[in-house]
């Protein structure tokens, strides 16, 4: 059972047995005495800031143990992210478990000032600018699991109201294996470099739905399947994988590379076999990622959408009007698969993959050419033979075999009409 079971309206609390909250390290409270009342928002942070680089390692390094505490607490409750600070989090720490957020009452709220100093411990400097700047930081955090394995996080810190707020996501320990994700055999080959190598494959999906997971799962694979060389470009780089058959590159960017287009151009002189992009969020980044896809190169990348027909429009939408036949063009010509997916509650507890999986034949090719939507999605629901599924049929098979139920089903369905039809 959750330890968050009972709170829906009683307000619950953590399991007993987890780690006890160690007192905050009393030097957090001056640097709050010592700041300037008149200092507001996004000053009153950097003044925090500049206050906290002066404070000596071992103070530093008690708060680095409060932090860590927090976030052994979210991996003992089995939960896949913890928020805290901002006044929207009312002084409590909030973790994400079965797909469900709720905060923890076992201690008492924290004050905006004292999250605020927790969440600019874990920044470096060039965090601090990038927060300066753009409002947001994304980083990396690493924290002891036990023997000798470091627990990897992807957090946020970004404003809230004027307020610092943060958001970690754990990292699996260990990549799942691709076959437990449940491919067709025709796409768990398409997507092994020994079989085809080349083509563009997204991965795509709402936050949360595990497109880190499935990404690692195939780079994981493919490490222990050939002999060559895979670059990961992340912001941040999450899984760190180690080399075995493949030498596995990792490039943050931010740290090792200025930006996706950078790493992505630098990546042609670094003589890769496979590049994984962290994720297609901009002109630049797409265009970057089509000119080294159309060198020969087999490619992967994320989308923030949450159908593969999303998928091929939001790149095209991404161009103005009078490149847009051009780059759908381009798209089509080099793309391999796409792989929508979601995150479910499950029947009993804990949440189970849905997907929805495009491989493009010559007919999806020229479907994509010809902006035929409706095509594209009937070639999925036809094209098991090679692997091929909607979103409405794998939801159909899951309630088939009693893991979800009709309502979850049809709630996550993107093409309500066509479910209604299956059931």
């Amino acid at each position: 059972m959750s330890p968050f079971a009972d709170m829906a309206g009683r307000g619950g609390s953590l399991s007993a047995s987890l780690t006890q909250m160690p007192q905050l390290p009393a030097f957090v409270q001056s640097i709050i005495d010592a700041t300037p009342p008149t200092a507001m928002g996004l000053d009153r942070i950097l003044y925090q800031a500049q206050q906290l680089e002066k404070v000596d390692t071992e103070n530093r390094t008690n708060l680095k143990l409060f932090v860590d505490t927090i976030l052994e607490r979210m991996t003992m409750s089995n939960a896949s992210d913890v928020d805290l600070g901002g006044a929207s989090s009312k002084g409590l720490i909030w973790y994400r478990i079965d797909g469900e957020k709720r905060p923890d009452r076992s201690n008492a709220p924290f004050t905006v000032d004292q999250t605020n100093v927790i969440i600019l411990s874990l920044l470096t400097s060039r965090n601090i600018a990038d927060l300066t700047e753009h409002k947001s930081a994304d980083f990396s955090y690493a924290t002891p699991s036990g023997a000798g394995v470091l627990q990897r996080f992807r957090a946020t810190a970004y404003l809230d109201m004027g307020q610092m707020a943060l958001n970690m996501r754990a990292i699996s320990i260990r990549p799942r294996s691709l076959r437990s994700l449940g491919f067709h055999p025709t796409i768990e080959k398409g997507l092994m470099f020994r079989h085809v190598r080349d083509g563009l494959t997204l991965i795509t999906g709402v936050t949360g739905s595990g497109k880190s997971t499935t990404l690692d799962a195939i780079i994981h694979a493919n490490n222990e399947d050939f002999h060559g060389h895979i670059v990961i470009i992340g912001r941040p780089v999450e899984y760190i994988h180690d080399s075995r058959k493949c030498i596995v590159r990792h490039r943050e960017v931010g740290k090792d590379v200025s930006s996706f287009k950078d790493g992505i151009v630098q990546t042609l002189r670094q003589d890769p076999d496979m590049v994984v992009i962290g994720e297609m969020r901009d002109p630049e980044t797409i265009s970057a990622g089509l000119e080294i896809t159309n060198s020969g190169h087999k490619v992967f990348s994320t989308l923030h959408t949450s159908s593969a027909v999303e998928s091929i429009d939001r790149i095209v939408a991404e161009y103005p009007p009078s490149e847009q036949t051009r780059i759908r063009t381009r798209l089509a010509d080099v793309l391999r698969c796409i792989v929508s997916q979601k995150l479910l509650p499950k029947v009993g507890g804990g949440r189970i993959l849905a997907k929805e999986v495009l491989w493009v034949t010559s007919p999806a090719r020229a479907a994509i050419k010809n902006d035929n939507s409706s095509e594209i999605y009937q070639m999925m629901w036809e094209g098991w033979n090679n692997g091929q599924i909607t979103l409405e049929q794998d939801l159909y098979r899951l309630m088939r075999q009693g893991l979800i139920t009709q309502e979850v089903a049809l709630d996550h369905a993107n093409n309500k009409r066509r479910f209604q039809q299956l059931v």
